[in-house]
């Protein structure tokens, strides 16, 4: 526990609403939840294409209001407003001043993973049509606390103008929280699309889906059925193949990094599935034909949803057939919780009892005999199995039953922000560095951060939900947690936000070796936020971090009181620093902005490949973070 020198600082609820500390010790269940299936965002032998975007060439006739450009910037200020500078690499979309419209790839998609960077103007609206027909919306959603189907990375909704007044729009899909970014920053969005699927007679038999989606980091859709086009498609149809279209008659909007990687591969099959169920431990693959199964019978997929199948100790095999149309080498992955598994293909032992889960065999086309054995030891495991497969041009494909198998079934822990706690846990950074004095503070705003008592600093930032403490509290746990959000690491090492620097050019330490670092803990203002106190090279510090109005970022005060000769406060670093307008940095290629108050101008360096902008601590400093 920690106490300032002048106050006490408080543990519990204070009456009257206080802001709770939370610690691992003092275990607090806020919610508990069972993650459902879902399969990984693509496979690295997929087939992966980067649309070239040196010139508008793999685009259908576009518009005036696209053109290629070598950077670009918009502005907090100057709404629906981009500006770029000439050369390659990234499109751009400005119809303030021409005439926009939406902008079509020549090449037509089926399955495909998408994953792009965009960067918003301030009030823009646009999106991107997988197929031509089914929109992500793409909005300047930034501060949003209640997203929509209308908001950023929301699914559009579907329109019937017969429909009565108010009822028009339907079935639209919100994101599961808003993750967005800052205008004029760069947001990462993954897709994960499955396409219709089609009888030989062209009859629609499978309704698309929207596997998962991310953005910047936070998974805010999954396993999602597009039950037919959204509002604005391209004709009323649908198709098994169709191009990526680029709402283009709304805003100004950019897009670089547009890799797509195509799925078109067909998955092998297992057909005519018979099962035997086996009571007792067993160590090693023993000799079936001399026992007698306990139950037996056909079965139409991989279950362990059986009748007769004991909870703990058991062998349960499959024999069948494996259908495969395409020839190719397949990766298999088997999981057998609480036990191992077994798999023989055409007689070919491909996963053993003692081995690896995850092997790659060829196969030929055709049928070959296949034999699948899950040996449970362990009682403390629900009896369940997955089996995947995937291949060239083949995403992960499960062949066992998706509403029992579960390879990542777990109970989850989440620390709701309603509460305003602050939690004391462990935090792992990027780099590998593991905090064990890290202090998360929430926000009713959504925007909440990491701060590292044993450093002064504040590490981390994230939008979204407060705090993943599964890591810390289920099971024996690690002492733990993770941001619930989208995250932005603001240092990749356990940095010191102070530090006294011989010259303007020589590097910064890490280490609190000399600086006679001591914590002086923090004290609650009546509103229950934290100011963080320590003391280093003979100075006092108060660092005070308080989240902006409506949950543009943060804003940080640093008052340090017998501040010795070039002591320096470290701002940002990143592999880029860009001055703005209005006292304002893009820092890491564009991730996020630095505001700072009327003081001395910051120094921007560069030092040891890393671009850092410091600024000189004298007595008080005063900055924001948007992102």
């Amino acid at each position: 526990m920690i106490y300032t020198a002048s106050q006490k600082i408080y543990n519990d609820f204070i009456a009257g609403g206080g802001r709770r500390l939370l610690y691992t010790s003092n275990f607090i269940l806020i919610a508990v939840i069972f993650v459902v299936f879902g399969l990984p965002l693509g496979h690295l032998t997929a087939q992966n294409q980067a649309l070239p975007l040196q010139d508008l060439s793999a685009f259908d006739d576009p518009a005036e209001s696209w053109r290629i450009a070598g950077s670009v910037t918009a502005s907090l200020e100057s709404e629906n407003e981009i500006s770029s500078v000439e050369g390659t690499g990234i499109l751009v979309n400005d119809p303030v001043d021409h005439n926009g419209e939406d902008l079509i790839t020549k090449a037509g998609y089926g399955d495909i993973d998408l994953e792009l960077d965009y960067m918003m103007a301030k009030g823009s609206n646009s999106g991107i049509y997988l197929q031509g027909r089914y929109e992500v919306q793409l909005l300047d959603s930034w501060t949003v606390k209640v997203p929509t189907s209308g908001g950023n990375g929301g699914i559009y909704e579907r329109w019937d103008d017969s429909r009565p007044d108010g009822q028009k729009g339907y079935q639209g899909y919100p994101p599961r929280q808003n993750a967005s970014r800052a205008p004029g920053v760069w947001q990462h969005l993954k897709i994960s699309f499955q396409a219709p699927r089609f009888d030989d007679n062209g009859n629609k038999i499978k309704n698309a889906r929207i596997l998962r989606a991310e953005l910047n980091g936070v998974t805010i859709h999954e396993d999602v059925e597009l039950l037919g086009p959204t509002r604005g498609a391209m004709g009323g149809n649908e198709v098994a193949q169709g191009p990526l279209r680029f709402q283009g008659d709304h805003g100004a909007i950019a897009f670089r990094n547009i890799v797509i990687y195509r799925y078109d591969g067909v998955a092998p099959t297992v057909q005519d599935l018979e099962y035997s169920i086996f009571e007792g431990g067993f160590e090693e693959e023993p000799d079936l034909d001399s026992l007698s199964a306990s139950a037996s019978g056909p079965s139409e997929l991989l279950t362990t949803n059986l009748l007769g199948l004991p909870p703990d100790q058991f062998l349960l095999q499959y024999k069948g057939t494996l259908n495969s149309t395409e020839a190719g080498d397949y990766q298999f992955r088997l999981n057998t919780p609480g036990g191992s598994g077994l798999l023989k293909i055409d007689g070919k032992e491909v996963i053993s009892l003692e081995g690896e889960n995850e092997q790659t065999v060829s196969l030929t086309e055709g049928e070959v005999p296949f034999k699948l054995q899950y040996v449970k030891q362990a009682s403390w495991a629900e009896p369940d199995l997955s089996l995947v497969v995937s291949g060239d041009n083949l995403r992960d494909h499960l062949l066992s039953d998706r509403y029992v198998s579960n390879p990542n079934r777990s109970k989850s822990i989440y620390v709701k922000a309603e509460d305003k706690p602050l939690l004391r846990s462990f935090r792992d950074l990027p780099g590998g560095t593991r905090l064990t004095h890290a202090i998360s503070v929430s926000s009713l705003d959504k925007v909440h951060y990491t701060y590292d008592l044993n450093s002064g600093n504040l590490m981390q930032l994230w939008r979204g939900n407060f705090l993943n403490a599964t890591p810390m509290w289920y099971n024996r746990g690690d002492g733990s947690s993770r941001p619930d959000g989208s995250v932005l690491n603001l240092f990749d090492n356990q940095a010191l936000a102070l530090h006294k620097l011989e010259n303007e050019q020589a590097a910064w330490s890490n280490d609190t070796t000399g600086t006679h670092f001591v914590t002086k803990g923090y004290q609650l203002d009546p509103y229950d936020n934290p100011t963080f106190h320590y003391q280093m090279y003979g100075a006092s510090v108060e660092d005070e971090i308080r989240v902006i109005e409506d949950g543009k970022g943060v804003r940080r005060t640093v008052t340090i009181q017998n501040a010795p000769e070039n002591l320096y406060l470290r701002l940002a670093t990143g592999s880029s620093i860009q001055e703005t307008e209005n006292n304002r940095y893009l820092i890491d290629d564009q991730s996020y902005y630095i505001e700072v108050d009327d003081t001395e101008k910051p120094l921007m360096r560069s030092s040891e490949g890393q671009e850092e902008l410091l600024v000189p601590a004298r007595s008080t400093i005063r900055y924001s973070i948007l992102f």
